[in-house]
């Protein structure tokens, strides 16, 4: 329906990572307001789920010790229960509006990171409404849906966990505004079926702490939806084009000229991430990618 219609898409999309996680708390609707103060075409976010249904805006999907404290003040020490064990009630009663400074690496790289206490979870809807309250309908919503094959007990399975999203983004008329990126290909085939209309954005590393891809490996990945790179000459492109995706987001230490030109001459746009540093900025741009994510829009 015309009324429906998404606004065109701008030439070059610039995509706040979790909001702008360089700046305020990751996933957080101060996040996602500095975001679309500071002009993203682009607000990139992780749902899940909790027990009570609920889609809520997390990356882990437990409670994770890099950002949360309990309703007492006190940093967690370990990673905490599974989203999808606790209602939206307790997850609520956690603040993660801050960076724990115990946990030195993640504070070492976001030192700049202005906190904000008493910052609770946000759910989808509400991100929604933030995003309806700026007016930004030029903005899409990339929402990337977690789960990994294997850790099927960490949240809801692939069928469900796209259906609640779908229903979530149909109930407040933000389909035409929306994409659904995972790793978990699985989860993009069942976004296809119930909303044919969505995006889809498969996204790929091949690093030594997550590698959905799995070249060289005897048999098609767990992460593919059954396809097997192998069957397409080692093609990453080839393999996402064949997947049904129309964009392609991989990680930035991957990604060449060589494998811009066969992507996008396959009809896909790409899209880099995590990219932080000015230098690799300007390199992505002259190789033409279609899109950058980075904590620091």
């Amino acid at each position: 329906q015309a009324g429906r219609q998404a606004a065109p898409r701008p030439a070059f999309e610039l995509i706040g990572h979790r909001g702008a996680r360089g700046l305020l708390p990751e996933n957080t609707l101060p996040g996602f307001a500095r975001a679309l103060a500071l002009g993203v075409t682009v607000l990139e976010l992780d749902v899940g789920v909790s027990k009570d249904g609920r889609v809520v805006v997390s990356h882990h999907q437990s409670l994770n010790p890099d950002v949360t404290r309990d309703a007492r003040g006190n940093w967690l020490l370990a990673d905490g229960p599974a989203l999808i064990t606790l209602t939206l009630g307790e997850l609520r009663s956690y603040d993660v509006g801050r960076i724990n400074p115990r946990r030195k690496s993640y504070a070492r790289r976001f030192k700049k990171q202005q906190p904000i206490d008493r910052t609770a979870m946000p759910t989808l809807d509400e991100v929604i409404t933030l995003w309806r309250h700026f007016g930004r309908k030029d903005v899409r919503l990339d929402i990337e849906i977690k789960g990994r094959p294997d850790r099927p007990e960490e949240t809801l399975e692939p069928a469900l966990f796209a259906a609640k999203v779908v229903q979530v983004l149909r109930r407040s008329a933000t389909l035409p505004h929306a994409a659904i990126q995972s790793y978990d290909w699985r989860t993009l085939a069942h976004v296809r079926r119930l909303a044919p209309e969505l995006e889809t954005i498969c996204l790929t590393a091949q690093q030594s702490w997550l590698d959905n891809v799995q070249r060289d490996r005897p048999g098609p990945s767990p992460w593919t939806n059954g396809l097997d790179v192998e069957d397409f000459a080692g093609s990453v492109p080839k393999l996402v084009k064949r997947a049904g995706c129309n964009t392609w987001s991989v990680h930035w230490r991957e990604l060449d000229a060589a494998q811009v030109a066969e992507a996008q001459a396959l009809g896909l746009k790409v899209l880099v991430w995590t990219v932080n540093g000015k230098a690799e900025m300007e390199r992505f741009v002259k190789l033409g990618v279609d899109g950058i994510v980075s904590d620091y829009p």
